[in-house]
């Protein structure tokens, strides 16, 4: 054990002791996180608006303050873009978050000094808990990767502007910076590509103990590490490289082919963090639900995701929710977002303590033909499908085929293959099986031969990377849709398909 590793020992038991301790406490500190958020905002312009110094508990809130996403927030954002003070929350935000939306082309998530402790420190938290539950302290030691963007910021009137990972790079302490790669210069570079080239030089002869980043970019990284030095494995590189921090995907389709690159299988903890909130993070290695974020400024709304863009949809707090169904998540927060739609789905795997697992995004889905099939399930088949097959698959989408030339719609399957299964066909069928089992809505439509059995599609090698590079989204925090409900995405990755 090194020094560092020593010294923090007593703090991450400290640590890993409180959130044990508010894990059990969770509703009543949702409570009164709500009470004294509308207390902190009461003379602020949203706050006066809908008469927050009116609003004595949760049913108040609800019929005061009504669900929005970022275009709800927008007209409050740009006041604050503008120089007024007091708007979401009292006075001026210290970031904002830039980041990409739908409709609203790019969003500005306002970052308080009293939200700011809830991205950085729950980071931090997930590591020591981790630490302090396993014993394992060593990664303190050597060097720390985390694969983000940029952390050059821009002015807006006053207000430091940039991506969230970026932003919390300034907010990691001197005394863990030294450990910190790549340097900032090459994490300021914008080309993905240019960039990785920088960090695996940078990074090759370094002791690594930790790396983080979401799967696919860390694949790259580990690719490209491995085809530098030489090297079989990235074990053999980095021998004391002892935990994987990951968030943003679903590590299951990616886990063969990155357990496969290392040699071998490692301890990796999964975090649910977004510019709007750091939400969960997993507390144990044997569970993979993630620990929801209780009593770190934010407080939580749930919907049924069937009816979350109902006109008046059912809203409850974290007492009332149940296992087993598909909520969308809504979030007050100490940075000023009110009942904030973030557009992420979650179902509980446990309520006691509370638990979640990520299930989609809300307008990540196919119902084309009314099935509403989620993320979860195209990723629960992909999984089965790997495991029976022996299969390893580098990205995959799935879109709807409405219009077919031919034969009646499909799902249309967009994967690139690290290893193709040896029979593609009973490889799609097992894919199929498991969609039917899954969703009765999808089984009505194939046994009624309103659909058939869905359709793989074959990338080619390296088409994703080539598809997101074309369209600017390469590396950083950009992810692949796993489900669309057009065919904009399949039709960007026409021309890398076979």
């Amino acid at each position: 054990m090194g020094f560092k590793s020593t010294l923090i020992k007593p703090i991450a038991k400290k640590i890993s002791s409180g959130i044990d301790k508010w894990s059990r406490q969770a509703v009543s500190h949702q409570e009164g996180l709500l009470k004294s958020h509308l207390h902190r905002a009461r003379n602020t312009a949203f706050g006066k608006f809908h008469h927050f110094d009116k609003i004595s508990n949760y049913k108040d809130f609800v019929e005061a303050v009504p669900i929005r996403d970022y275009e709800g927030h927008k007209s409050y954002v740009e006041r604050i873009k503008h120089g007024e003070k007091n708007v979401l929350w009292p006075g001026r935000p210290k970031y904002f978050a830039k980041t990409s939306g739908t409709t609203s082309g790019v969003k500005y998530i306002p970052l308080t000094k009293e939200s700011i402790p809830n991205h950085f420190g729950t980071a931090r938290n997930a590591l020591f808990h981790y630490y302090a539950k396993t014993g394992n302290g060593d990664w303190l030691d050597g060097k720390m990767i985390f694969l983000s963007g940029s952390p050059e910021m821009a002015d807006t009137n006053g207000i430091l502007t940039g991506r969230l990972s970026g932003i919390v790079n300034h907010q990691v302490p001197s005394w863990l910076r030294k450990n910190q790669l790549p340097s900032y210069h090459t994490n300021c570079i914008e080309d993905w590509e240019k960039k990785l080239e920088k960090i695996v030089t940078e990074t090759m002869d370094q002791n690594m103990s930790l790396i983080s980043g979401i799967p696919p970019w860390v694949q790259m990284y580990y690719e490209k590490l491995l085809e530098k030095s030489g090297k079989s494995s990235i074990k053999d590189l980095f021998p004391n490289y002892n935990i994987f921090v990951y968030g943003g995907v679903n590590f299951e389709p990616y886990r063969a082919s990155l357990e496969a690159l290392i040699g071998g299988t490692m301890d990796s903890i999964e975090t649910y963090p977004a510019s709007e909130g750091f939400i969960a993070f997993q507390d144990q290695l044997d569970d993979a639900g993630l620990l929801l974020n209780t009593n770190s400024g934010i407080f939580f709304e749930f919907v049924d995701a069937a009816q979350i863009y109902d006109d008046n949809p059912k809203r409850i707090s974290l007492k009332d929710v149940q296992k087993g169904i598909n909520y969308a998540i809504i979030l007050s927060t100490n940075a000023g977002l009110w009942a904030y739609n973030i557009g992420d789905t979650v179902e509980f795997t446990s309520l006691d303590p509370f638990k979640v697992k990520v299930t989609g995004r809300t307008k990540h889905f196919i119902s084309a033909f009314g099935e509403h099939v989620i993320a979860k399930e195209i990723e629960q088949a992909m999984k089965e499908a790997i495991i029976g097959h022996a299969a390893k698959v580098t990205e995959f989408s799935v879109a709807p085929q409405v219009n077919p030339k031919e034969g009646l719609p499909y799902h249309e399957w967009l994967i690139e293959f690290e290893k193709e299964p040896s029979d593609m066909r009973k490889f799609a069928d097992s894919l199929d099986k498991s969609l039917v089992r899954q969703n009765i809505y999808y089984q009505d439509l194939i046994e009624g031969k309103v659909l058939r059995p869905l359709r793989i599609i074959r990338v080619k090698k390296g088409g994703f990377i080539e598809m997101m590079k074309a369209n600017g989204k390469l590396g950083g925090q950009n992810k692949v849709p796993r489900v669309s409900n057009d065919r904009k995405l399949a039709k960007d990755l026409a021309k890398y398909t076979y």
